[in-house]
């Protein structure tokens, strides 16, 4: 017999970062799945795990700063497999890299990144990817000591072994991105990458030539004493997660630290931006 599901519709303005933090505290109160989509997110919890309040400790739906509506419905189970492939696109980022997943044909450029993509978190196919990846096509990371720090599916710390970083490590505080970048990594080869689910705490004495950290606003800023101690002299620090309007908080706070922007890009709106010390 199929397991019986709820599902609720979440319309989210602005989609991000609020979506990110919805799903992550959905994660932590029994929701199983989710697909992103242009108005926020629809997740699904299995009725057995369901009460009237299983949102009282979703903290996002009480912020003032964002504005979350929603509606929910019992389903029976669906078929994931089939959502996945509706809902994941490949991208390629300048006529070198594709990202994508199993079932999408190969278009053979130069780098060639697979992604099994898991509803949890959603594919990871967002501007802040495509910037991070155009940042470290032209970066010299070849045995570069690499850190890609909220990982999600490994798409970066995986295009960062292709290049000839050793070793890698990717972390990332959602159980479920944690397993999904171990089996991302397998799945592409990899051989230098470590992957390891938790916060900032793990950087206690670690040092890295390059620092990825692809996250919200709010965690750059409350963990970037932690990134800029961890980074070495002459190192590059890659940031991402934010809005164009979020550079000059972003900016302030890393040069307390003696780092110099070095270059932006922006696609949509999103930035990515590029230190070094």
């Amino acid at each position: 017999m199929d397991n019986i599901y709820i599902e609720y519709n979440f319309e989210v303005s602005p989609k991000e970062p609020a979506t990110e933090i919805l799903i992550a505290e959905l994660g932590m109160v029994g929701f199983e799945s989710f697909v992103e989509n242009d108005n926020g997110v629809t997740a699904y919890i299995q009725k057995q795990d369901w009460s009237q309040d299983v949102l009282a400790n979703v903290f996002a739906l009480k912020s003032e700063e964002f504005k979350i509506d929603f509606t929910h419905k019992e389903i029976e189970q669906t078929n994931w497999n089939a959502e996945w492939e509706k809902n994941f696109n490949p991208i390629q980022v300048d006529d070198l890299v594709s990202i994508r997943a199993p079932f999408h044909e190969n278009p053979n450029l130069k780098y060639d990144i697979v992604i099994e993509p898991k509803m949890s978190f959603g594919t990871g196919h967002h501007e802040t990817t495509h910037m991070m990846v155009q940042h470290l096509i032209n970066l010299d990371v070849e045995n570069k000591k690499v850190l890609d720090m909220g990982c999600g599916t490994g798409i970066l710390a995986i295009f960062a072994e292709m290049k000839g970083a050793n070793p890698i490590d990717a972390i990332d505080i959602d159980a479920w991105c944690y397993e999904n970048s171990v089996e991302n990594v397998q799945r592409n080869n990899c051989k230098n990458i470590s992957v390891y689910e938790g916060e900032s705490s793990l950087l206690k004495d670690k040092k890295y030539d390059i620092i990825i950290a692809n996250i919200n606003r709010n965690i750059l800023l409350g963990d970037m004493s932690i990134y800029t101690s961890c980074l070495n002299e002459n190192g590059v620090l890659l940031l991402s997660g934010f809005y164009s309007e979020d550079i000059p908080i972003i900016d302030a706070e890393v040069s307390k630290y003696g780092l110099t922007l070095n270059k932006t890009i922006e696609r949509n709106n999103w930035v990515a931006l590029q230190y070094q010390k």
